[in-house]
């Protein structure tokens, strides 16, 4: 029963949408998980995309998956990796594949020149231990946001009724880091 960890292939798109489901089951939200098949696919392969992934394989099964993509300090002036989700099947804890997952992200982490890897964990998930093993800090003086749903926009609405920027070249939007 050897481990693999590889980066997602179109093939293990419906075990990671599985295994996504699971998890919002695991974090008591699964009414608020609506990730399909397509979504994911798309999200991964097209031909610029800002999210990326790896599985965890046992005999060629997928047991567990990160989704990654990247942000940017502008204090450090470097990229890290921002880890969306790691998540490892119940019959597969315990076996290293957490690790190995999260050691592979901290190899392209190193590999690249980033110099972090940022997550958010609930504060109940025995994970936490986990992540406490492999020296990972809690940043508990930080408190995240989130802006969704009729905030997001209303405050859009606003954007929208300002008259267009005056200055002297075009404005780009930026989406993945990528000009638009």
């Amino acid at each position: 029963m050897a481990l693999e960890v590889r980066p997602v292939m179109p093939a293990d798109v419906p075990a990671v949408v599985a295994m996504v489901h699971e998890l919002a089951e695991f974090e008591r939200a699964p009414d608020q998980c609506q990730l399909t098949e397509d979504q994911l696919h798309e999200a991964l392969f097209n031909p610029q995309p800002a999210l990326f992934g790896h599985v965890a394989c046992r005999d060629g099964e997928p047991v567990g998956f990160t989704l990654w993509f990247l942000n940017f300090s502008t204090w450090r002036g470097v990229h890290g990796i921002y880890l969306e989700d790691l998540y490892v099947r119940p019959s597969a804890r315990g076996t290293g594949a957490g690790r190995a997952l999260l050691a592979e992200l901290a190899r392209i982490c190193a590999e690249r020149g980033y110099e972090r890897m940022d997550w958010w964990v609930l504060h109940w998930n025995p994970a936490r231990e986990f992540y406490h093993a492999v020296n990972a800090v809690a940043m508990d003086e930080w408190v995240p946001y989130r802006l969704t749903g009729q905030a997001l926009y209303a405050l859009a609405a606003v954007s929208a009724a300002l008259p267009a920027p005056t200055c002297d070249r075009p404005v780009q939007s930026q989406v993945g880091g990528m000009p638009q």
